[in-house]
């Protein structure tokens, strides 16, 4: 049994407690809840076929689809080697998820782009999230799900602080999720 199980199984009166009380516990337990969700009523067989490195590579290039991305702003973003990305880079290339192409000003840039294979991956995901969200918020006005939406922020934030203050590396969560 999955740590996941055990966690909601220990807890599963926790939203039987007083509404100010473990609130973690609670966010836990939705976040075990929608990962279930996701996994049953999704296109999760699609979109798992690629890596979280790959993912997040075609995410950035999406989201950037007014800049033209190198493989050197993956370096930065990720903070990893030029080798790596060239071999991260070269694999997805192979798969048919990128596309790189020369640019008139400079003949050694090589522009990465998606591919039709990575944008339909990119269009179920965004179903995906969008059929959760609509699961998820039904009922709320759009105030409670600013509201929420503000929250759910401050929550992330509050745990930036702290990771700060205890010197614990919080992990790439914050440093993909700082545009946000």
């Amino acid at each position: 049994m999955s740590y996941s199980l055990i966690f909601d199984k220990f807890f599963q009166g926790v939203d039987d407690l007083d509404d100010k009380h473990y609130m973690g516990m609670k966010i836990h337990s939705l976040a075990n809840m929608t990962m279930r969700y996701m996994e049953s009523n999704s296109h999760k067989p699609l979109v798992d076929s690629i890596t979280g490195t790959n993912g997040w590579i075609i995410g950035i290039i999406d989201h950037n689809k007014d800049k033209e991305i190198f493989q050197r702003d993956l370096e930065e973003k990720f903070g990893i080697t030029r080798s790596t990305v060239s071999k991260v880079v070269n694999l997805m290339v192979q798969k048919g998820l990128l596309e790189r192409s020369s640019v008139d000003y400079d003949a050694r840039l090589k522009k990465l782009s998606l591919t039709d294979k990575s944008r339909e991956l990119i269009e179920y995901m965004h179903e995906d999230n969008r059929k959760m969200d609509a699961v998820l918020l039904r009922g709320f006005s759009e105030d409670e799900k600013a509201a929420l939406s503000d929250y759910i922020q401050r929550m992330k934030n509050n745990l930036k602080i702290s990771f700060e203050e205890t010197g614990v590396d919080g992990g790439c969560v914050f440093k993909m999720g700082e545009e946000e």
